[in-house]
């Protein structure tokens, strides 16, 4: 007998003592016959093109590994970020219209906006942004990043990480804390003022202190919370911690007002989810010297907003690849449930692109039961499918719990169409409607129609150069 596919199909032949051969093949995951053409091409069938897409992966890998990502600096996103001008706000996910924003979307825009003063309500705010009185646009056309709802604007603090190895830098807004936030679409008074004591109190203190000390050094922080039992998504406990413990010495120096240096220490201290927003500017600073190596079919940006999910590849620019976001599968916060849900939204998958958050899970099994994943063994086997569709594994950042392997990294478009594997990703939930907040946390696929469009227009490229 041959058994094609799945061994268990013959399981009782074996029993029986029936000879069995077992073959391995997996139906194409694709059934656009254009997309599996193009991905043909670019895993065999042209050995021209699989050697170029195979050199250019190989230098994009290179890149990735030897980055050297060190949080600089916090300031004002008006003073480093480029092109960021008076009446814009720039958003998570690919582009976006007002017309197409989701309800946490909204609202954190219009709490944008009474914060930067262009309107003295909420509803004045949002008949400003219904009427185009403010430009939207990406973080990532901006060399920026911001969780869930993402938005920044001029006045809002950045944290600034510089990736030494190649001269570029990227930013994202400080992590506001837990509960009612502007992240989740939340936009109340408390809200606004807690963005204002982030500006006004913790990121002059916070940005003196990491200039005085030339600042810190991310990439062995991280390696040792993935040790600690952190996946630099939704658990970030330990490289809080660590970050808090290698900054207190310089903001101590950095100030004489103790009450000042209690209150950030405090804040920093009891936010276990502040290293996040230091992860993903991380990740952006990583990933930007990949973009545009051409032939590459590495990933080098996920993101979403509520409405869209886009993914950008090394071998295509700046282009979008989009698809409908889908909606979280995970836990909910008591008197909320799944039809109170957004779906999916945030800047915050950069980290599963440099292989951390859901690609790391294995390292931190207290997240599996929280975001809904099952117990510690699914949490292991979350990783070793993403090994499945990744270009290597990071030396740097190792996993105990798989005998110190190296995290998955690099997700490679060809292996995500070939196996039909969506990159598992760590995520908040947002209430669907706007002002409202965090109702729970969950896990949730890219959906795989962006890389198929990904593949089709990496093959594109290839043939027009």
């Amino acid at each position: 007998m041959v058994n094609v596919g799945l061994p268990r199909f013959a399981d009782d032949l074996h029993a029986g003592g029936v000879p069995v051969i077992d073959v391995e093949w997996t139906p194409p995951a694709s059934a656009d016959a254009r997309v599996l053409e193009a991905l043909d091409r670019v895993t065999g069938a042209n050995p021209r093109l699989t050697e170029r897409v195979e050199a250019a992966n190989a230098l994009a890998v290179e890149r990735m590994l030897a980055a050297d990502p060190v949080l600089v600096d916090v300031r004002p996103a008006g003073e480093v970020i480029d092109g960021l001008e008076d009446r814009m706000i720039l958003h998570a996910g690919p582009p976006i219209e007002w017309a197409r924003m989701c309800g946490p979307m909204r609202g954190a825009v219009a709490g944008a906006i009474v914060l930067e003063g262009w309107a003295p309500t909420l509803e004045a705010a949002t008949a400003l942004a219904a009427s185009g009185g403010v430009r939207f646009a990406p973080n990532h056309h901006f060399d920026a990043v911001g969780p869930m709802t993402g938005l920044t604007t001029r006045t809002m603090p950045v944290m600034v990480v510089e990736n030494r190895a190649f001269g570029n830098r990227a930013y994202c807004t400080v992590n506001e804390g837990l509960g009612k936030v502007m992240r989740f679409g939340g936009n109340d008074e408390a809200v606004l003022d807690r963005l204002r004591w982030l500006a006004s109190t913790l990121a002059p203190l916070l940005g003196d202190a990491l200039r005085a000390e030339d600042g810190v050094p991310l990439k062995v922080l991280v390696a040792r919370g993935l040790s600690m039992g952190d996946e630099m998504h939704q658990r970030n406990v330990a490289c809080t911690s660590l970050l808090l413990r290698a900054l207190a010495p310089a903001l101590a120096r950095a100030t004489r007002d103790n009450a000042l240096l209690g209150e950030v220490l405090e804040f920093i201290g009891g936010n276990d989810q502040f290293f996040l927003n230091v992860a993903m500017a991380m990740g952006k600073a990583i990933m930007d010297p990949v973009r545009g190596i051409a032939g590459a079919s590495i990933v080098t940006a996920m993101s979403r907003n509520g409405t869209d999910f886009g993914v950008r590849l090394a071998g295509a620019g700046e282009r979008w690849f989009t698809a409908p976001v889908e909606m979280p599968r995970g836990l909910y916060f008591p008197g909320f449930t799944a039809d109170d849900a957004n779906p999916d939204m945030g800047d915050s998958t950069i980290v599963e692109t440099v292989g951390l958050g859901g690609f790391a899970m294995a390292a931190s099994p207290a997240v599996a039961g929280f975001v809904g994943a099952g117990s510690a063994s699914a949490a292991l086997g979350a990783t070793q499918s993403m090994y499945e569709i990744t270009a290597t594994r990071n030396p740097e950042w190792t996993i105990p719990a798989l005998d110190f392997a190296g995290t998955p990294t690099g997700i490679d478009v060809r292996k995500v169409v070939a196996s039909g594997l969506a990159p598992t990703i760590n995520t908040g939930i947002a209430h669907r409607e706007p002002g409202v907040g965090q109702v729970g946390a969950g896990i949730v696929n890219a959906p795989l129609a962006c890389f198929e469009q990904a593949v089709a227009a990496l093959v594109e490229g290839m043939d027009e150069g």
